[in-house]
């Protein structure tokens, strides 16, 4: 093996202790499509300004993937959204997708795509959990803006299993009808 390779291996495993998140088998693109409300998230820098109403939007592209319309109100109560596309990965489950919120010329850059790992999902495609390999980012999702307290529970243990710091979750407030 090349030194790059090797190089690029242990940063892999460094980051997320070898351990690759559990994913789900049984997402349906045409399912998943559809919006989205942000239940709670690991706080993270690009939602920094995002004071409520958080919600992603998921249409299928004809190649195969997503085109993805995150929206939030923010604390002046102005909404901004972020338009992006999500792609599947060679030889990966449906669950497994890369993200890029940047302008399509830099998409031939690697770093523009982030890890997307759907790792729980309900047969009825009514929550999701969403995680990145390196346990920094964390999303609980759902058709509706809120979620009983006991699923949520089951949910957030399942994260906790796989390893993320689900002690710094941050419920979302959704004030729009």
């Amino acid at each position: 093996m090349s030194a790059h390779i090797l190089a690029t291996l242990a940063m892999f495993l460094a980051i997320s202790d070898g351990k690759p998140l559990t994913v789900v088998n049984n997402l349906d693109p045409a399912k998943y499509a559809g919006r989205w409300f942000e239940i709670a998230r690991l706080p993270n820098r690009f939602q920094n300004r995002c004071a409520s109403d958080v919600t992603a939007e998921y249409h299928v592209r004809p190649e195969g993937g997503f085109v993805v319309v995150n929206r939030c109100r923010n604390g002046g109560g102005d909404v901004t959204d972020a338009s992006g596309v999500a792609r599947s990965t060679n030889g990966a489950p449906a669950s497994v997708l890369k993200v890029r919120f940047a302008p399509a010329v830099l998409s031939v850059l690697p770093f523009v795509w982030g890890d997307y790992q759907v790792i729980a999902l309900d047969d009825g495609h009514t929550y999701s959990v969403v995680g990145t390999p390196d346990r920094k980012y964390l999303w609980i999702l759902a058709r509706q803006p809120q979620m009983g307290a006991e699923e949520y529970n089951q949910l957030v243990e399942l994260a906790r299993k796989q390893g993320f710091a689900v002690e710094r979750l941050a419920k979302t407030s959704h004030t729009a009808p």
